[in-house]
This record gives structure tokens, C-alpha cells and sequence, in this order.
């Protein structure tokens, strides 16, 4: 069966028990001889704590945390699911996907199942997905997840990025339905400037080689992302005939509070509007907008009939937008 339009009718997310604040982390970043302060971090990224997993915790099992409660406010069961895309830069393995694992635990086989690999943009790029899925009736419910656990990569002795990521997953359920919901997306890359945010590892012959901890370059990130955000928020409320002063809810993927909020300022929505939640959860990467909107649903400022921007960027470097009404 096809269906004109998808909906997201559930949300869900899951965070590693260990809350790590900047005071925790700074003294444990002073025993490496690694010199940062809370007011240092804060200022700079607007981070006060980050979740981090435990060794030994994969990414999936946050990911099957996450879908799990959304499943239960979509008033679903995993047998009802079709789908499931997993975006993540941290699988478990380099194969199977994280999200076949998944699949594997919700106890929900026969369904397709895999992963998008697009880093921060990594959920845009699968909400995108599963809506074309859903609209061309290759599934009709699916489970759209972005799960990290960035803590495996980052070089704890290099205080411009170890401080930034935490672990955590976000899901959302999309259902096939008559009313519009994915209202519009619109999806980017240009790999001309991959080397500015990158892990540029791998395993060969039972090895790693290249560099395998995430490197960034800062100010270049800075820059190139507030210009794509406000070109691709632009380009998805085009495409849905909307205007800024239409949304209700802008949700960018939480990377550093400066970022999100220039953003925001260039777009022209106002900073009333925008959903922040990387003081609590610093950047998880794929996992970071899913973790905000079920945030901001759960707590009650985001309801039912409300429009919701959503846009990311990422390694790659890739960029996307996805205009929802909820």
C-alpha cells in the first residue's frame, strides 16, 4: 500500500546512566595534563554535562532503548515496524548494520533494515529516507533512529573536541498516513571539505591505520555551517510553501549553542523558538536533534499540529533540512 504522505507519531530517547558534568570532566581532563575549566567550555559551547556510555555499551543497545519508548508513545509493538534506518558514524560493528542488530532485539525480522552513514546530518538523511520509502510503498511504519557513542573516538588529550560529544540515541516512529506530516526535505553534501571534521581511520589487516580519533577544525566548521543551515532551512520551507514565521519549533542539531544560535538569527527565527538541548547532552552527532524533539514533545512545547524545522550538519561535509508538522 502506498500512502500520500508519512507522520511521525512517536518519539522516544535514551542516555547512558553516567552524567558527566564540566567539573567531572575537568578534573579527569587535568589528570592527562589537559587544561580546560566549566567557564571555558561554557562560554565557547554553551556545554554544561554530557552522558557518557559505558565500556562495553554498543551503540545499538542505546538504539534499542530509544525505539522502545518510542514505540510505546507511538502505541505501537515492534511487530508493527517495517523499517528500520539507523543513522550513526559509531556502529557496533563494521557489519552487520547497528540497525539489523536492532531488528535482531526488537524481535521484529523480515523488515529492511540499515544504516545511513552522514555523521550530524546522519537523522535528517533517514527521516528523508524512510518518508520516500513510505510515500513509494516499500514499508508503511518504520523506526528512524540516530544512536551514538562518539566517547569511543574522541582523543581525550585534545581539549578542542573531547569536550564537545557525549553518547546518546534518538528515534522517532514514522507511520503512513492521508494527512501531511514530512511537509518537506531537502539533503546536501560537498566533500571538497571533508578533512575539516573527520576520523579518518580504518581497520586493515587486523590493524588500524590512519588517524582514529575525530579531528575538527573549528572555525572552518563554524563558518561553513551557518551558511548551509540558512540556505537549506530556506530551501525546505520553499519546497513546502511555508514561511520562518510559520514554524513553531526550530530543532538544529546541537553541536555548540553559538553555532545554533547565529544560525537561528540568519534564518530569522526567533531564539524563543529554537529547542536547545545541548547543555545536557553536548553533541551526539546523528543522535542529537531526535534527543531534542522528544525532549521538547515530552516536556509539552512541542504539540500536536505545530510546525518543526529540523536541519543538521556534518562531516563530510554533509547538510539537511526536514520540515514536520507534528
Amino acid at each position: 500500500m502506498t500512502f500520500r504522505h508519512s507522520r511521525i507519531v512517536g518519539t522516544g530517547s535514551f542516555l547512558p546512566p553516567r552524567a558527566v558534568a564540566n567539573d567531572e570532566l575537568v578534573r579527569d581532563l587535568a589528570a592527562r595534563g589537559v587544561e580546560t575549566s566549566d567557564q571555558w567550555i561554557v562560554e565557547r559551547t554553551g556545554i554544561r554535562q554530557r552522558h557518557l556510555a559505558e565500556r562495553g555499551v554498543g551503540c545499538s543497545q542505546l538504539a534499542t532503548e530509544a525505539s522502545r519508548r518510542a514505540l510505546e508513545a507511538a502505541g505501537l509493538q515492534p511487530a508493527d515496524i517495517d523499517l528500520i534506518i539507523v543513522a550513526t558514524s559509531t556502529p557496533d560493528y563494521v557489519f552487520p548494520s547497528t540497525a539489523c542488530l536492532v531488528q535482531k532485539e526488537l524481535g521484529t525480522p523480515g523488515g529492511a533494515a540499515f544504516d545511513v552513514q552522514a555523521v550530524c546530518s546522519g537523522f535528517t538523511y533517514a527521516l528523508a529516507l524512510a518518508d520516500s520509502m513510505i510515500r513509494t510503498g516499500l514499508a508503511s511504519r518504520a523506526l528512524v533512529i540516530g544512536a551514538e557513542v562518539f566517547s569511543r573516538i574522541l582523543d581525550w588529550n585534545d581539549r578542542g573536541t573531547c569536550v564537545l560529544f557525549g553518547d546518546g540515541a534518538g528515534a522517532v516512529v514514522l507511520r503512513g498516513d492521508e494527512r501531511p506530516g514530512v511537509l518537506a526535505a531537502r539533503l546536501h553534501a560537498d566533500g571538497r571539505h571533508e578533512s575539516i571534521l573527520r576520523t579518518a581511520g580504518n581497520v586493515c589487516g587486523g590493524t588500524v591505520t590512519g588517524h582514529p580519533y575525530l579531528t575538527m577544525d573549528g572555525p572552518a566548521v563554524f563558518k561553513l555551517a551557518v551558511s548551509v543551515l540558512d540556505s537549506v532551512a530556506r530551501e525546505a520551507l520553499d519546497a513546502a510553501g511555508l514561511s520562518t514565521t510559520d514554524v513553531d519549533w526550530f530543532i538544529p542539531h546541537q553541536a555548540n549553542v553559538r553555532i545554533m544560535q547565529a544560525a537561528a538569527k540568519k534564518i530569522g527565527i526567533p531564539l524563543d523558538k529554537v529547542v536547545v538541548t545541548v547543555d545536557r547532552h553536548a553533541n551526539t552527532s546523528a543522535a542529537s536533534i531526535p534527543l531534542a524533539l522528544d525532549t521538547a514533545v515530552r516536556d509539552g512545547r512541542i504539540r500536536a499540529g505545530q510546525n518543526v524545522l529540523m536541519e543538521g550538519v556534518g562531516g563530510g561535509f554533509t547538510w539537511g533540512a526536514v520540515l514536520v508538522r507534528m
